[in-house]
């Protein structure tokens, strides 16, 4: 029998797209904040697999880096997205400051904020 291969792929089903799911999170869920990102997160019970949303508001700058950076956070959550306990909705807002970051001190404070909202499985 073969092991269980985890997906690599994040398909447009693990995000959240509705404004209800984003407000839901706002409102119901709590949030620990960075100084490039703040994390919300709310535990909903039979949800399945962890549903991430992207916010980069146009205090970022022009189209173009609020795109980078959006990108940037999805690669992020992708390549730890089997790390993430299961039953959560989790939404990322870049802050100011993420327009000028690497992508490896975004990464290293999503990891860090993750790890302090307990929703890695690790």
């Amino acid at each position: 029998m073969r092991p269980r291969v985890h997906s690599l792929s994040f398909s447009k089903g693990r995000r959240l797209t509705r404004a209800s799911e984003f407000e839901r999170v706002k409102q119901v869920g709590y949030a620990q904040r960075g100084k490039l990102v703040m994390l919300g997160v709310l535990a909903v019970e039979n949800s399945g697999a962890c549903r991430v949303g992207f916010v980069a508001t146009r205090r970022l700058g022009s189209a173009a880096i609020r795109n980078r950076v959006r990108r940037r956070m999805r690669e992020i959550v992708r390549r730890h997205q089997n790390d993430l306990r299961e039953d959560h909705w989790m939404v990322l807002v870049a802050r100011p400051d993420a327009a000028h970051a690497s992508y490896h001190a975004l990464e290293d404070e999503w990891l860090r904020l993750a790890k302090r909202a307990s929703i890695l499985a690790f």
